[in-house]
C-alpha cells in the first residue's frame, strides 16, 4: 500500500533529481496509484517480477529500470523492454546486450566502491578498463555509474562512499572526453545523503509504501 502523505513527500524531492520507484515493494495496483501521482520511472530487480509487471501496466507511459543483478541466462528477456540498465557489471553482459538489443541500452555502470565481496559491481580501480571495452559495443549506451553504500554506515562514511563515486565520474569524463551525466546512488536510508553528493537518479522502495 502506498503511503497516504504520497503527494507530499514527492514535493519534498528537488525537481532535477530522477526518482526511480522500486517496485518490488509494491503491486501492480500500487504502481498504478504512483504512476498516478506523476512518478513514471520504474525499478526492478527480478527478472520474472519485472516481466509481469510490464505485461499488466503496458498501458501506461513508463520508462523501466532495471535495477537489480540482471544474471546473464535470463538477460535476453527484458534487453529489449526496458530503459535503462543500472546494474552493467561484466563484459559477458555487454557482449549480451550488444547481441540482444535492436538499439542502443542506456546502462549505468555499477561500482563496487567498497569492494564488498556480496555485492556486484565492477571494482572502481577497474572501471576505466572496463569502459574502455565496453565503448567498442555499438548497442551499450554509458550514461552513468551506480553503487550502493555499505550497510548501516554512518553519516560521514556515507558521504565518503558517495563522494568517490562523483569523484570517478569526473575523472572518467575528463580522461575519456565523453559525457557521463548520471549518478545512480541513493536509497531510502540514505538518499539524502546521496542528493548532496552529486546523485542524479534515487532509487527509492520501501519509503514510498506504508510501513
Amino acid at each position: 500500500m502506498i503511503r497516504k502523505d504520497i503527494k507530499e513527500f514527492l514535493n519534498t524531492l528537488p525537481k532535477d533529481i530522477t526518482l526511480v520507484a522500486a517496485t518490488k515493494y509494491g503491486d501492480s495496483g500500487d504502481l498504478r496509484e504512483l504512476y498516478s501521482n506523476g512518478v513514471t520511472n520504474f525499478g526492478e530487480n527480478r527478472v520474472d517480477a519485472f516481466l509481469e509487471k510490464y505485461e499488466s501496466l503496458k498501458d501506461l507511459d513508463i520508462s523501466w529500470h532495471f535495477i537489480g543483478h540482471l544474471q546473464r541466462n535470463k538477460a535476453h528477456l527484458v534487453l529489449d523492454k526496458i530503459n535503462y540498465l543500472h546494474s552493467l557489471d561484466s563484459l559477458e553482459l555487454a557482449k549480451m546486450i550488444n547481441k540482444y538489443r535492436v538499439a542502443p541500452l542506456n546502462c549505468f555502470i555499477e561500482v563496487s566502491i567498497n569492494l564488498e565481496e556480496n555485492k556486484n559491481g565492477v571494482p572502481y580501480y577497474e572501471v576505466k578498463d572496463f569502459i574502455k571495452n565496453c565503448l567498442e559495443y555499438k548497442n551499450i549506451n554509458i550514461v552513468g555509474l551506480m553503487m550502493m553504500a555499505v550497510s548501516n554506515s554512518s553519516i560521514e562514511s556515507l558521504h565518503n562512499q558517495f563522494r568517490r563515486l562523483k569523484e570517478l565520474q569526473l575523472e572518467i569524463q575528463k580522461e575519456f572526453n565523453i559525457a557521463l551525466p548520471y549518478l545512480s546512488m541513493g536509497m531510502s536510508d540514505d538518499y539524502k545523503i546521496a542528493i548532496e553528493e552529486g546523485a542524479t537518479h534515487i532509487r527509492l522502495g520501501r519509503i514510498l509504501f506504508e510501513r
